[in-house]
């Protein structure tokens, strides 16, 4: 077996022993157990998501793509939308407003909802070209309504593909300009709890989320029961089944209250989300079995049709993770190619689905679809 045949835990004990360190040692520095690093090393606990692996790398002074078995990076996957994100950087790094006449705040709110629909259809390359102009007219107005959902679109957008540090930015941003109106606050706290569960802080998540929802706890609506959400996550980050089942359940006796559609600021918060975030919330624990079983009926339901492509995508991408944990590559496959389906830039520009389609293609042979889908993320040329 090569180098890069060898499974990403293989691979983690190699680089560790390569630069003289105990397990211990490697737990203590990434901040784990050492049972944490035993059972990677051992493949019990799967390592797919692309922020830890990105931690260890940095830990053993390797390039990510040495532990993932790519010694060189591969081809971007859509080169226009990486690119483009370098316009957003320059957005976000304006102070100052660019002198000229201002948009009027009417066709700003306008472009601020086609800009939502974009990324609720995962058309990302479409918005990673449009959002610096956005940033900039958002800027403008000098309107907290307009300039907190602008950030929240940016940072969301960041956080797929792949640069959480700058979506924490933009989040941080909206949380700035949101001071002093406790929906808009709480709405950004939203975009801060994805941002620094994708940096890996999931403590620091679960503590500004829960301080949020607890601000707007007399009044609980979709935005309450999205960050009780995004706490529940957190929490089953940290290892915490026991929160992560509490806060769950809190959100879903909110989601009973809910009318459909009331969600302005959307969230996409209802009971079919609530549902989706015990599957995800499952994989974080390492409960895959349990989380394969639940995914099982969720998809069966009717409220699933209605959610958006983005986030039905991202939960496939979730979904295929908890397959790989138990070892099906198959059901895995089937969960990816279905991801694909629904929305392609879900899976072909997230570091996250590309390191599970990399895990998934290296069976032998590749489950049907994983090989094409390996070529088309440029995992094989």
């Amino acid at each position: 077996m090569t180098a890069d045949e060898l499974p990403i835990g293989r691979r983690v004990a190699r680089w560790r022993v390569r630069r003289r360190m105990t397990q211990q040692m490697l737990a203590d520095r990434l901040g784990r157990s050492k049972s944490w690093v035993d059972k990677v090393e051992r493949g019990v606990r799967t390592l797919d998501r692309y922020p830890v692996i990105q931690e260890i790398a940095e830990v053993l002074r390797v390039d990510p793509m040495a532990l993932l078995g790519q010694h060189h990076p591969p081809a971007p996957v859509t080169p226009q939308a990486v690119d483009g994100v370098d316009g957003i950087r320059a957005a976000l790094a304006r102070y100052d407003h660019r002198p000229g006449c201002p948009k009027p705040a009417v066709e700003v709110r306008r472009h601020v909802e086609h800009a939502w629909l974009t990324y609720q259809h995962a058309h990302y390359a479409q918005l990673v070209r449009v959002l610096p102009g956005l940033l900039d007219a958002a800027q403008g107005t000098q309107t907290r309504e307009l300039l907190v959902p602008a950030y929240r679109i940016t940072s969301s957008l960041l956080v797929k593909l792949g640069e959480a540090d700058l979506a924490w930015l933009a989040a941080d941003r909206a949380m700035a300009v949101a001071r002093g109106d406790p929906v808009l606050s709480a709405t950004a706290a939203v975009s801060i709890g994805q941002a620094l569960r994708a940096l890996g802080r999931h403590r620091l998540a679960l503590a500004a989320t829960l301080a949020a929802a607890s601000r707007v706890a007399p009044t609980p609506g979709a935005v309450h029961g999205t960050l009780l959400l995004q706490a529940a996550l957190a929490a089953a980050g940290c290892g915490d089944a026991h929160r992560a089942d509490e806060l769950t359940e809190r959100a879903a006796g909110i989601a009973a209250q809910v009318r459909a559609g009331d969600d302005p600021h959307r969230t996409g918060f209802g009971p079919a989300a609530v549902e989706l975030a015990r599957v995800v919330a499952a994989v974080e624990l390492g409960n895959a079995g349990g989380a394969v079983h639940r995914h099982a009926t969720v998809t069966q339901r009717e409220a699933w049709r209605r959610l958006p492509a983005e986030h039905r995508a991202a939960y496939l991408v979730d979904v295929a993770r908890a397959y790989l944990q138990i070892g099906d590559l198959r059901g895995a496959a089937r969960a990816l190619v279905e991801a694909d389906a629904v929305a392609p830039a879900e899976v072909r520009c997230r570091p996250l689905a590309r390191t599970v389609i990399a895990e998934v293609a290296r069976g032998h042979p590749a489950p049907a679809g994983v090989a094409r889908l390996s070529t088309l993320v440029g995992l094989t040329r």
